[in-house]
């Protein structure tokens, strides 16, 4: 394909392969049920079909972002889609259950590839397109969970849990061809060397860190054995930053996270990570909860339809805001939407409409802050650690994430009986992420004034 060619259609691919991922990403959650039914296993074995993908992501993340940081970042991104659609197949295929989560830890390898996504855009377009495409791929990393969730609980409602997987296989496939035909070759520059002893370290660590934070039983039947996993896992980080601060080819370039923009930009991510997950994660069990509105997973899916759309808006109106204001204050403002968002949810949800409107809200503050999100760190970021640097983001979010759905749970656990919890633990819970959520802002108040504009 000619240069012209390629760059007309890199866009819509860039922000394709981004939105595929998320969705086959987050096609375990709605299936949950349906898996444990159809293998006979506990619920919390079937759980595994959704955190074993989200693991891989994780770890795979900036392994594949350093990759490719350097010439072969194609045949990274190629690599990584064939993985997934090497996996999906597995999905599909009837086969044992631990075959199935193989197979979906293979299509969690995609999730790593936003970043390589942001940094093919960053290095081919024009600075305005990069801008508005970048923002649009942050944005699909997120609010493509919700074009998953009803499509998925659809197919399974009609034809089982293999006709919601091949959805992830045709898709997938689809995503690699269209990477095949279109992604150029990245820009000459030096071959990116993999600190292997960088990757071992911070795989385990993270591992250990995703593993802990996301088995709310292990908090409540052991929380001392929880707490000592978790502080080793945290010792395991700190001791992966000091080794990379002095290895000449770092796996990530620490120096980058030291800088206080970039810094507090994660720590954002973290926290707003947290709180957006904790309250996406709050809606979505209150409305299939029998002693509220008992809605089932293709029902429950269609509530998280507003949450796409309004996300998807938002990420498009982002670059057009982001030329009257600053990045900073659009992070605060989005962050201000989700925080009305919670207190909406905690103070009236008795009418179903009410949820509804609160995931609405949430969705357009997750758009927007996701949106601002990149140009903070970009903009103190030479172009050839793009994929490095917004890979560490990525898995920032993804431990927020974690954190969040792990604290609605251990919440509503504290506060059920018999089976399902009271309102009262949702309403705990509301106003716990509200708290978090105005950390956030403070933390986003810390951002530095200089990088307000780029």
């Amino acid at each position: 394909m000619n240069t012209a060619t390629g760059t007309r259609f890199l866009i819509p691919v860039v922000v394709f392969v981004g939105l595929v991922v998320a969705v086959v990403g987050s096609l375990g959650a709605p299936l949950i049920t349906a898996v444990a039914q159809q293998y006979d296993v506990s619920l919390a074995a079937a759980q595994w079909t959704l955190t074993i993908a989200l693991l891989s992501g994780a770890l795979a993340t900036p392994l594949l972002g350093r990759l490719g940081s350097g010439p072969r970042r194609r045949t990274v991104v190629l690599a990584a889609l064939g993985v997934g659609v090497a996996g999906s197949v597995l999905t599909v295929i009837p086969l044992p259950f631990a075959l199935l989560l193989i197979g979906r830890a293979g299509q969690g390898v995609g999730l790593s590839l936003t970043p390589l996504m942001m940094a093919t855009a960053r290095d081919h377009l024009d600075e305005a397109q990069s801008g508005s495409t970048i923002a649009l791929l942050s944005v699909a990393s997120t609010a493509g969970i919700g074009v998953g969730y009803p499509l998925a609980g659809l197919l399974t409602d009609l034809a089982g849990i293999r006709a919601a997987y091949a959805l992830g296989l045709v898709v997938t496939v689809a995503a690699l061809g269209a990477a095949i035909v279109v992604l150029p070759q990245a820009p000459a520059r030096s071959s990116a060397r993999v600190d292997v002893r960088g990757a071992v370290l911070l795989t385990v660590a993270l591992l250990a860190l995703l593993l802990v934070i996301s088995q709310t039983t292990l908090w409540r039947q052991h929380a001392t054995a929880a707490a000592a996993v978790l502080v080793v896992s945290l010792l395991l980080l700190a001791v992966w930053a000091v080794l990379e601060a002095r290895t000449v080819k770092p796996l990530v370039d620490v120096r980058l996270l030291r800088h206080p923009a970039v810094a507090a930009a994660n720590l954002a991510m973290l926290t707003g990570g947290v709180g957006m997950y904790l309250l996406l994660s709050l809606i979505t069990r209150y409305v299939q909860t029998p002693t509220t509105f008992g809605l089932d997973t293709f029902q429950a899916g269609l509530v998280l339809v507003p949450f796409s759309l309004l996300g998807f808006t938002a990420g498009k109106l982002a670059p057009r805001l982001r030329t009257k204001l600053s990045a900073r204050t659009l992070l605060a403002a989005s962050t201000t939407v989700v925080l009305a968002a919670f207190l909406l949810f905690a103070l009236a949800r008795g009418h179903l409409a009410e949820p509804v409107i609160a995931m609405s809200i949430l969705g357009f503050g997750v758009g927007a802050f996701s949106a601002a999100m990149p140009a903070v760190i970009l903009a103190v970021t030479p172009k050839a650690e793009t994929a490095s640097a917004m890979s560490v983001n990525q898995v920032v979010r993804s431990v927020g994430f974690s954190i969040g759905s792990a604290l609605g749970g251990l919440i509503l656990a504290s506060h059920t009986t018999n089976v399902f919890p009271r309102e009262s633990g949702y309403t705990t819970a509301a106003w716990t992420g509200a708290v978090i959520t105005v950390a956030t802002l403070l933390t986003i108040a810390s951002l530095k004034s200089r990088f307000a504009r780029r």
